[in-house]
């Protein structure tokens, strides 16, 4: 039998708060999150503010994540900022959220390179993973995870996927698109049986039973708590919710409460 998985809650807060705001909302945080890594709390911050950041954070109560970075380690690549400079930083990254893929027109190439490069660098990719509205309607949901799924960690080794996360964000229920609609507990529940038969193929049951799986897409205060029950599912990716200190405060503590239910 595999040992219980960690719960993790992840804010994504995008292109979201100067280094200072991002402190203050900090500065909030941890007044209220109680020291533990179950659930795990992390904050994929903008890269301006993960310097600040860090000497500020309590690691006890929550860490970092970088929203993005090149795959390279070094080089001539004027403009990016590549995981070894930001390795200090952060513990988790995201890797293929959707829009890296539809609006920056990330390959799957990148973004199995981005995930090598997060495992080489002792980082926890977060890959990201999820239809759009028309494969949904075509029905291709399982085809576009296995495809999203098998070429992200095509430089994944047996050893090396227990240093990996995954999200599971339909690109139809983000709420930064205008036509979300939000999804149904038995979609995201498919959704990660999917994910883990992908998974037991290319690294065997156990394995697949291991590796952690998250929701991310219109997640807030109120629906938090029924996607946590969900089987199968080990925590949240946040975009818009994260942004106000108390709504996040909330999700987590439903987190907690959950977990310990369990």
């Amino acid at each position: 039998m595999t040992s219980p998985r960690k719960t993790y809650i992840i804010a994504n807060w995008k292109m979201n708060f100067t280094p200072g705001e991002a402190s203050l909302y900090l500065n909030r945080l941890q007044k209220r999150i109680p020291a533990g890594r179950n659930p795990q709390v992390v904050l994929a911050a903008p890269t301006v503010a993960l310097q600040t950041l860090s000497l500020q954070i309590d690691r006890r109560q929550c860490k970092l994540a970088a929203q993005n970075f090149y795959w390279r380690d070094y080089g001539a690549f004027t403009g990016e900022t590549s995981i070894s400079q930001i390795r200090s930083f952060v513990d988790y990254a995201l890797v293929g959220h959707s829009e890296r893929r539809y609006i920056f027109n990330e390959s799957q190439e990148d973004i199995a390179q981005k995930v090598a490069a997060a495992i080489r660098n002792g980082v926890t990719p977060v890959l990201c993973i999820g239809e759009t509205a028309l494969e949904r309607k075509d029905g291709e949901t399982a085809a576009a995870i296995y495809n999203q799924l098998t070429s992200g960690l095509h430089e994944v080794s047996k050893e090396d996927i227990s240093k990996v996360i995954i999200a599971y964000e339909p690109v139809w229920a983000i709420s930064s698109n205008k036509n979300a609609k939000p999804a149904k507990p038995a979609d995201i529940e498919k959704a990660q049986m999917i994910i883990r038969q992908d998974l037991a193929h290319l690294y065997g049951k156990d394995i697949a039973e291991a590796v952690p799986i998250l929701y991310g897409g219109s997640v807030n205060a109120d629906t938090a708590a029924g996607y946590l029950e969900i089987e199968g599912i080990d925590g949240l990716l946040i975009g818009g919710a994260s942004l106000i200190a108390d709504t996040f405060c909330a999700i987590v503590e439903t987190a907690k409460r959950i977990k310990n239910e369990r």
